[in-house]
């Protein structure tokens, strides 16, 4: 489909409340830079529109959306991003716009625009227009609205539509929808709170395959990605089948990539900006028990059988060429291809032992972010699990060192070795050929892989995909990095990163 082609979807309005039903379905779907047009007669349903529009993208159900009729131009902070709803009637032609500060306060913003021919060439045309008739039939009340999308719209469209029909069938179409804010992902994320229970959608369609760059495979098939929600779904059964708090699946469509689960609300590990020790000290146990049990490899769910990825060498490796691809590129480092082969061959040269090692269901998120605090539950219960749909088959180090080397936020490095003790002790209690000395060296070396994982990733969010405030915790993972480093196992793998990073750092 080309830029300038453009589909239409009419639909009935009878009364106020389809117009609000509308505007919930569309605008989770609405994104700062989109222009989303309201056209129409007066007394057509353009300004009931924004205003349900608005209330759902602040999250406010109740809130006072005066028309901007006489102001032109009112702005919002919502948590989709910054809102402007104008309403440009008074506007004479396109040129006025300068005069009120257009360009400045629409720059990056949802707008939201009524009488949007009065604005001339002023508006992109990558934009959903809306175009609102009154029923002569039943002027009173009803109403038809045409949507006319532009550009990348018609699949936006159509992905609003399916999530309105799967929230409706899976009783929870009246819900009122708040945005969450979602993880380094593609995937969306929105709390439904309805008649005085709440649960969390998850939008997570099928992701396409990336070009291949490695034995006709692409990067998410090496690293061992999940490319829908089954694997999510099947990792929450067998998580609860063992006791743990894993969310409740309570509807789910996965050919469309939609799960609706239970909500664990809004208390984490992190309390006022600090982890809190109980919680971190309860997240440890956790892991020291799930380690010690003998997990399956294979999970039933409905009619198929989801087996869980091994964290092979391959995957791993191809991980760490991020900080060749991305975080070494930022910092104006430029690598001789003999010293990108160093580096792959020191990596293979530690990990190799690493992955022959135990293998346990490694998470693969376990950090602040994805661990909810559930006090009403009991020991390891009250901590609640997220995002595990990456979940491989991968030495227990890895979960210790992702929850212990916070990549979002300091983690004193006091607590982390006193919570490393705590582990290690509670894993000896029960397993008397546990290797502590062994477990020590594959933590220090699937921190140091993870460290230079992830300044690639947060890197690549920032200059790939705009999410420039991921740059704040380079000197973060940097630090962690360093720390690892230190390890004697990784020695020459120091001295290659200190020779080819800290110099231009």
């Amino acid at each position: 489909m080309t830029h300038t082609e453009v589909r239409a979807h009419r639909l009935a309005l009878p009364n106020e409340a389809a117009t609000a039903r509308l505007a919930a379905a569309l605008a989770p779907m609405f994104l700062p830079g989109d222009v989303i047009t309201l056209s129409g007669d007066l007394g057509a349903g353009k300004t009931s529109f924004a205003r349900y529009a608005i209330r759902r993208l602040m999250g406010d159900p109740g809130m006072d959306v005066p028309s901007p009729t006489f102001s032109i131009m009112q702005v919002y902070d919502s948590p989709q991003g910054r809102i402007v709803h104008a309403d440009l009637y008074r506007i004479a032609d396109g040129a006025e716009l300068e005069e009120i500060g257009w360009d400045e306060a629409g720059a990056n913003a949802i707008l939201l625009v009524e009488w949007p021919d009065r604005a001339g060439d002023n508006l992109s045309g990558q934009r959903l227009d809306l175009v609102f008739e009154i029923d002569p039939a039943n002027p009173s009340g009803a109403r038809h609205v045409t949507l006319n999308a532009h550009g990348n719209w018609p699949a936006r469209i159509g992905r609003a539509l399916e999530i309105a029909a799967f929230l409706e069938t899976a009783g929870w179409g009246g819900a009122r929808r708040q945005h969450l804010q979602g993880d380094a992902s593609s995937r969306r994320y929105e709390r439904l709170i309805d008649r005085g229970r709440s649960a969390i959608l998850m939008d997570a369609p099928r992701r396409p395959d990336g070009p291949p760059i490695r034995d006709g495979k692409p990067y998410s098939r090496i690293a061992k990605l999940a490319e829908d929600v089954v694997p999510f779904a099947a990792i929450a059964r067998g998580l609860k089948a063992e006791g743990f708090s894993a969310p409740d699946i309570l509807a789910h469509d996965f050919r469309r990539g939609l799960l609706l689960v239970e909500d664990f609300g809004a208390q984490g590990v992190v309390v006022e900006g600090a982890h809190a020790t109980e919680r971190m000290e309860t997240a440890v146990d956790l892991l020291a028990e799930l380690h010690g049990r003998d997990l399956p490899r294979a999970i039933a769910v409905e009619d198929t059988v989801y087996s869980v990825p091994p964290y092979d060498l391959e995957a791993l490796l191809i991980e760490t060429e991020l900080l060749l691809d991305w975080y070494l590129p930022h910092m104006g480092v430029t690598l001789a291809p003999e010293h990108r082969r160093r580096f792959l061959d020191l990596w293979m040269q530690v990990l190799t032992p690493v992955v022959e090692g135990p293998g346990t269901w490694t998470l693969r998120d376990y950090h602040s972010p994805n661990l909810m605090w559930l006090p009403e539950r009991e020991g390891i219960r009250r901590i609640g699990l997220l995002d595990f749909q990456d979940t491989v088959i991968g030495h227990p180090a890895y979960d210790v060192v992702s929850l212990l080397q916070d990549a979002r936020l300091d983690v004193p490095e006091g607590l982390e070795m006193a919570l490393l003790t705590r582990y290690v002790k509670a894993r000896r209690a029960k397993d008397p050929f546990f290797e502590p000395l062994a477990f020590a060296g594959a933590y220090a070396v699937l921190g140091a892989q993870r460290a230079t994982k992830i300044l690639g990733i947060f890197v690549r969010l920032a200059n790939r995909d705009g999410k420039k405030n991921y740059l704040q915790h380079l000197p973060r993972l940097a630090q962690y990095l360093d720390r690892d480093l230190a390890h004697p196992a990784l020695s020459e793998l120091r001295n290659w990163y200190l020779a080819a990073v800290r110099p231009r750092r």
